[in-house]
């Protein structure tokens, strides 16, 4: 999910950027992404680390997914506390990493929220989401793990979920907002005009 603007070292695949379609980065990016088999390997260490490392640098993000980078892997990252808070998370204990994550229950009537993405720039959708959820994953060192996310985080989660699964905010049927300047575009890529 995306929260202000920064510059990182790590490259975010987006689908567009500059009012350009990235063909090659939205191949990734809708692509469903490969379990990382357990134990883990070097490379899969590697890939698990990249993310991490790609997350703790961005000041503009609440959450990020492997194949935001280009890792085609299930594998997410995001802040799990302090969400006031503006800047880096300052070290990895304040953020969760989930390994072949799946959601095994739902709890609650979804609840509509808007969400950005650094993959969709300079677009919000209003998307609903279970505002309770129990997930099961692998963490860092591949133990089997269980966690319930509420509210907010809750959303986060599914938001990043939705990446590994190669879904963006703009296959959802919400309300879009965009800002003015780049309304031309939008409508064109959206075929609304």
């Amino acid at each position: 999910m995306k929260v202000m603007t920064f510059m990182s070292k790590t490259k975010v695949l987006a689908l567009w950027r500059d009012e350009k379609m990235n063909e090659e980065e939205a191949r990734i990016l809708r692509t469903p992404c490969a379990e990382i088999p357990a134990p883990f390997g070097p490379d899969s260490r590697r890939d698990i680390q990249c993310l991490l490392e790609a997350f703790l640098e961005r000041e503009d993000a609440l959450g990020l997914a492997a194949p935001q980078i280009g890792i085609s892997r299930r594998v997410i990252a995001f802040r799990n506390k302090n969400f006031d808070k503006k800047g880096q998370v300052s070290n990895a204990e304040d953020c969760d990493v989930l390994i072949n994550p799946r959601i095994t229950q739902t709890r609650g009537e979804p609840v509509k929220g808007m969400e950005g993405c650094l993959s969709c720039p300079d677009i919000q959708v209003e998307i609903d989401r279970f505002p309770e959820i129990k997930v099961r994953a692998l963490d860092r060192d591949g133990r089997k793990i269980n966690r319930r996310y509420t509210d907010f985080l809750a959303r986060i989660v599914q938001h990043e979920m939705d990446h590994i699964e190669g879904k963006l905010i703009v296959d959802y049927e919400g309300a879009a907002y965009v800002p003015e300047k780049n309304k031309g575009f939008f409508d064109r890529l959206f075929k609304k005009g």
